[in-house]
Order: structure tokens, then sequence, then C-alpha cells
């Protein structure tokens, strides 16, 4: 059975709602035979990603880059999944209180260092936290279970 993995960081509760979301996303009655894992990213290793088959990522927007916590989240795992983790799909939820780029700009050349292919665009919840965002996290979360279901990637 596939497994996602959802690694994720709110110190305010928005990023955790959009986790939240991200993991309905996943676990949609709609698709079947995928292991949804939720780990925040300070207790999150290298035996979570090695176990994974596609990662989900969620983080507040932090003075304009992703949260200390997702850094120590890759600080922690990139050499040492970097040659076994090649290909795995990724996506990316941002809860922003800016625009939301700097946080992308800052996770995307990590996971592509990791070789990790992005599987849909980030989803970027700017300003007021609505019904919008969520609904665009839980797709995002659909989308990557959904492909890892059917065997996509």
């Amino acid at each position: 059975m596939p497994r996602l993995l959802l690694v994720w960081h709110s110190a305010t509760g928005g990023a955790q709602a959009l986790t939240e979301a991200l993991r309905e996303g996943a676990e949609d009655p709609a698709i079947e035979g995928v292991e949804v894992v939720a780990v925040p990213a300070l207790e999150a290793g290298v035996e979570d990603v090695l176990a994974a088959d596609g990662i989900a990522l969620c983080t507040p927007e932090n003075f304009g880059y992703m949260s200390g916590a997702l850094k120590h989240f890759f600080d922690t795992v990139y050499y040492p999944c970097l040659e076994h983790t090649r290909g795995r799909p990724y996506v990316l939820a941002v809860r922003a209180g800016g625009d939301g780029t700097g946080a992308v700009a800052a996770v995307t050349p990590l996971a592509a260092g990791l070789g990790w292919r992005e599987a849909a665009p980030p989803v970027i919840a700017a300003g007021d936290l609505n019904e919008d965002h969520l609904g665009a996290a839980r797709e995002l979360g659909g989308t990557l279970a959904a492909g890892l279901s059917v065997g996509l990637w």
C-alpha cells in the first residue's frame, strides 16, 4: 500500500488548518489503498521519508521563508535520503502572511535537489484563511493521494 507522508509545522493554527485540509483530501473515501501519515516537521525523520511513496509539505511563511521547523526537517533528511528518494512526488502548501513566494522559493530547490518531482503547483493561502484556500489544499492532498493510488507516481 502506498504511503503518503504529510510533514507540517504550524505556530498559529493557519498551517495546521491547511494540513488538516490536505489530509482530508488525501483520505477522501473515493481514493483507495493509500496510507496517510502526518508527522510534525520537528519529529519527522529519515525513516519517515524512506518509508514514504509521496510527500506533502505544509509550512507557514516566516519572514519570507519556510518555517524553521521545516528547514530543520530538510537539514535532518537531506543527505541521508539524497540517493534513496529520487523521483518521489511531492506537493507544498504555504500559509502566507505575505505573498508566499519566498517560502515556495526556499522549499523548491531543496525538493529538487533531493530529486523529488512536483506533483502539482503549490497552494499559497495568503491573506485571511478562507474556504477557497482550504478547498485548494484538499484538492492538492487528493491529487497526490489519487496519483499514488493508481500508480501514476
